[in-house]
Order: C-alpha cells, then sequence, then structure tokens
C-alpha cells in the first residue's frame, strides 16, 4: 500500500474530497490531485509540514504518511539515478550567466558554451541551488512565503506548493519555474575566481539573511598521523596507574610530543599528578 492509496481509502472512509484536503494541507487542489495520481512526486518529509497537516486531518497515526512517503520517493530516485542526465533549459542557462559579476561573465560563458552542461556548469549551478535552497527550507514565515507570492503574482498556496517542487529539485532536474521563482529574485550575482574556483554567492538583501556566501577549495597538506607512544598505551592499561584519568586529561597526555626520548608509564603517571597539583598554576586573574 502507498501514499496515495492510503490517502484515497481514508478521503472515502471520511467522507471528504480532495478540495477539503487541500484547503487542510494549504497547498493548492491541483497538487493534491497531482500527489494522489503520482504524477508528483512526495515531498521530503524533513522539508514540510504537509504530512503533519494531511495527517491531523485525516486523523491517521503518526509517521505513517512519512514512512509511506519515503518508500515512494526512494523508488523515484532510483529510478532517476538510471537515466541519463539531461542538459539545463537554455532559459535557466542565460538566467545563471546574466547573474554571473560582469568581470569574468564573458570567460565563464565561453567555458559553458564549450562544455555544455560540463563540470563547472552543473558545479556552479548546484551551489547556487543549494544556497537557495537553504534559504526557502529556512523562511517559510507566512510573511515570507507572502512576500515571494507577491514577487512571483502567485497566491499563498500556490507558493507552498512551488516550494515544495523546488526543494525536492537538483542539477538534473531543475526546471525553468525553479529558476524564475527562486533563483532569479533570491540571488543578485556570483562570480568564481578560476584559478582557485573560489565561488562567492551574493543574495537578496531583504529576502535572504546572510547575504554573502563563499564556497572555496583549497589544497591542504595532509596531516602527520600521531603514534601512541608505548609508554603511554602501558599507563592506560595499567589500572593502578590511570584508573581515574579523565578524558580531558588523556588528551593532555597525547597531545605531549618528544622526539629524542620515549617516557615511560610513571613519567605520565607524574606527569597526571603535576597536571592536578594547583600548587603548579596561577591562578586566571593573575
Amino acid at each position: 500500500m502507498d501514499l496515495p492509496l492510503v490517502i484515497k481509502q481514508r478521503l472515502k472512509e471520511l467522507g471528504l474530497e480532495q478540495k477539503d484536503l487541500a484547503a487542510a494541507a494549504e497547498v493548492t487542489d491541483s497538487y493534491i490531485s497531482q500527489l494522489l495520481a503520482r504524477k508528483k512526486t512526495p515531498p521530503a518529509s524533513g522539508r514540510t509540514d504537509i504530512y503533519e497537516k494531511i495527517g491531523d486531518f485525516l486523523r491517521l497515526p503518526a509517521g505513517e504518511l512519512v514512512r509511506l512517503a519515503e518508500l515512494q520517493r526512494h523508488e523515484v530516485l532510483k529510478k532517476r539515478v538510471e537515466d541519463p542526465p539531461s542538459p539545463l533549459f537554455r532559459e535557466c542557462r542565460q538566467l545563471v550567466l546574466r547573474k554571473c559579476d560582469p568581470g569574468n561573465r564573458k570567460e565563464i560563458q565561453a567555458i559553458f558554451e564549450k562544455d555544455p552542461f560540463g563540470e563547472l556548469e552543473r558545479l556552479v549551478t548546484q551551489k547556487l541551488l543549494d544556497v537557495t535552497q537553504k534559504v526557502a527550507k529556512e523562511q517559510q514565515s507566512e510573511k515570507w512565503l507572502g512576500q515571494m507570492a507577491k514577487l512571483n503574482q502567485l497566491t499563498f498556496e500556490q507558493m507552498r506548493v512551488a516550494i515544495l517542487d523546488f526543494l525536492d529539485t537538483d542539477v538534473f532536474d531543475i526546471s525553468v519555474e525553479n529558476c524564475v521563482s527562486f533563483l532569479d529574485p533570491l540571488i543578485e550575482s556570483w562570480s568564481m575566481d578560476l584559478k582557485t574556483f573560489s565561488l562567492e554567492i551574493v543574495l537578496h538583501r531583504r529576502l535572504a539573511p546572510g547575504r554573502l556566501t563563499r564556497f572555496e577549495f583549497v589544497e591542504r597538506k595532509p596531516e602527520p598521523q600521531s603514534l601512541t607512544e608505548l609508554g603511554l598505551e602501558e599507563f592506560l592499561k595499567d589500572g593502578l596507574l590511570s584508573d581515574d584519568a579523565t578524558k580531558s586529561e588523556i588528551e593532555f597526555l597525547r597531545s605531549l610530543k618528544f622526539k629524542d626520548r620515549r617516557p615511560t608509564p610513571m613519567y605520565y603517571y607524574r606527569e597526571l599528578q603535576n597536571l592536578r597539583d594547583p600548587l603548579h598554576f596561577r591562578s586566571a586573574t593573575q
């Protein structure tokens, strides 16, 4: 039994219609119709309160709809992975390029055109999506939804549906509607340093808190692996010496480094006593 079937059966049992369910969930009749006809993938449970609203309205056990939705989403995502990726809509690429800083737009555009839907185009578009999806997920107050609805000339319920669709999209299935409704109003500009691949995204000052987001790809040298001193291992195994040592004290003992000498278990025991002796430390106010 899947999500649409459970909802349909419960509506029938309670003598309710799809429009009643849409009103309770604060979405459009069309969205509920497409969801029950399996034309829409159920939204991720962590991104919406729709399952709680539907469950309360239909008097279903808590968590039942979420469980069924995740099973259906898993099957849909499995099929999507098996299908080859398709390039972005031309309008989406044009919007991404239009938002690019004029200083390196020409160079970026040349790369996009030379390698359509290549690594750079997918990287940039996915990061723009990540940032705007985070805003859409965190800013779903009635006031914010009202602002976005007004900008897009949509009703409150239509905006709720648009966000559910947007939060489920990725770079492989982003639509023109996603770009027009979210990327265009939320992103003011972006720029990339092609030498370091540092990406900077500037968001709309009134619609998104924390205007500036920066992603950097930095080469780091691997940190040398720290080997535990044999003396420390023996100290930790000896209950008479280390039985009452706290986690923070052991971490301190691990941090001690030696070049030419190898400390014994007794050294660590005495170091621990020194660490605990208040006579060996000044107060923080001195």
